[in-house]
């Protein structure tokens, strides 16, 4: 079963940020450790990552590099910034509280709970 895009779609930042707070990396690693850590259930569309790594580098969240070129194909590295772990930490602040929320909302109560 895939992931919809749409369940996702307005974590894509955060997942980011996430993958750049354990170090460095550029955009073909980043899809691929999605990938891996979804079981190959979810998938980043080249251009949801990139415009993606666009708003998160204008909102000086993560800043980019380019890589040395002498270890294979020449790269563009992305890095997160102090303002990106800031940000980081608050989303996921906000989405424990909002799993909570969406937990309660969804789950139909058990027989004998007041709705």
């Amino acid at each position: 079963m895939l992931i919809t895009s749409n369940l996702i779609r307005g974590h894509i930042e955060t997942i980011i940020l996430a993958h750049l707070v354990s170090g460095d990396s550029y955009g073909y690693e980043m899809n691929r450790s999605v990938q891996e850590k979804s079981g190959g259930k979810y998938e980043l569309k080249e251009a949801t990552l990139y415009s993606a790594f666009r708003r998160l580098e204008n909102g000086q969240q993560i800043r980019s590099y380019w890589g040395d070129e002498t270890t294979g194909a020449r790269r563009r590295y992305y890095a997160i910034t102090e303002t990106g772990r800031k940000t980081y930490a608050q989303n996921l602040s906000d989405w424990e509280k909002a799993k909570v929320l969406i937990d309660q909302l969804i789950h139909a109560p058990a027989s004998g709970e007041p709705q």
